[in-house]
């Protein structure tokens, strides 16, 4: 964590152009990210129960749990990282410490929810909304509440689903008047809705695009308007697959060469979790026997 991850954050939010942010559930996946040339990553909430509970995205993990793995991130990455902090965890004064954590942890931007707690999956049936009033009593906290000015909250609203398009509109609005740096409608459910965002509320803001979600699936040149393309689940639903892929091919041969068609290599493998880095540091660290003249 550094200013220039916190100064390249507000970048992106200004750039009028939109980027592109895959989702990360731990520190390899972050790494990987920015090997192939991303930007910026998104902790996941709904990766980091996947992968850290092997639970769905109910609300089951705890600011602890995400702290760590945002501090493990952090170490891992020097781009932008934009947590997802669900619904903050607790009332507004819960907010205020879940931002001061998290803060310190290493988020350069802090995604918070309208959702009742426990909260599900944007994309999920059987969503509840706290009132409008509460969230932007939500937002105000975690305003305040951050130390650097550049710390980006995002303020995300589940109301399509629940309320209908117009509402959750009018609560983007409400929450960005509170003093929300970036608005994320969650899943529009139409070509028309995704375009009308950006047209209606101006500013920055956030379109995630889940494969099998309720969002349609445009292409990034199809986005104007937008700031941000959460792409949280990619690498997660990769990994499953490719996982998947390399066990059933040692189940079935019990054979680690036949297996090894799926499987990154001994050396690349190594050079992705950066071990020439540490080699070097037990050199220079090392321990030397004293001089025998």
């Amino acid at each position: 964590m550094g200013s220039s991850s916190r100064d390249a954050m507000r970048r992106l939010i200004a750039s009028p152009t939109v980027t592109a942010v895959p989702g990360a559930a731990n520190a390899l996946t972050a790494r990987l990210a920015v090997e192939v040339g991303f930007e910026a990553v998104y902790v996941t909430g709904a990766g980091v129960a996947n992968t850290f509970l092997g639970a769905p995205d109910i609300g089951l993990v705890t600011l602890t749990e995400l702290t760590a793995h945002v501090g493990a991130i952090r170490e891992a990455v020097d781009v932008p990282l934009i947590v997802d902090a669900d619904t903050g965890f607790g009332n507004a004064v819960g907010v205020r410490r879940t931002v001061r954590e998290l803060e310190r942890a290493g988020a350069d931007a802090i995604q918070l929810e309208d959702q009742r707690s426990p909260k599900r999956c944007g994309h999920f049936a059987g969503k509840e909304l706290v009132g409008a009033d509460e969230m932007v009593q939500k937002v105000r906290a975690a305003v305040e509440a951050r130390e650097d000015e550049r710390l980006a909250i995002i303020a995300r609203t589940d109301a399509r689903a629940n309320e209908g398009f117009a509402a959750a509109l009018d609560r983007a609005t409400a929450y960005r008047e509170a003093g929300a740096d970036v608005i994320f409608v969650e899943a529009p459910q139409t070509v028309e809705e995704l375009r009308a965002i950006p047209e209606k509320l101006g500013g920055a803001q956030v379109v995630n695009l889940v494969e099998g979600g309720r969002t349609p699936l445009l292409p990034l040149d199809e986005l104007n308007g937008f700031t941000i393309a959460l792409f949280a689940n990619a690498a997660l639903q990769g990994a499953i697959k490719g996982t998947l892929a390399a066990l059933e091919e040692l189940h079935r041969t019990g054979s680690l060469v036949a297996a090894s068609r799926h499987l990154t290599g001994w050396a690349e493998r190594q050079r992705l979790v950066g071990k020439s880095f540490f080699d070097s540091l037990e050199e220079r660290y090392a321990v030397r026997p004293p001089h025998v003249s």
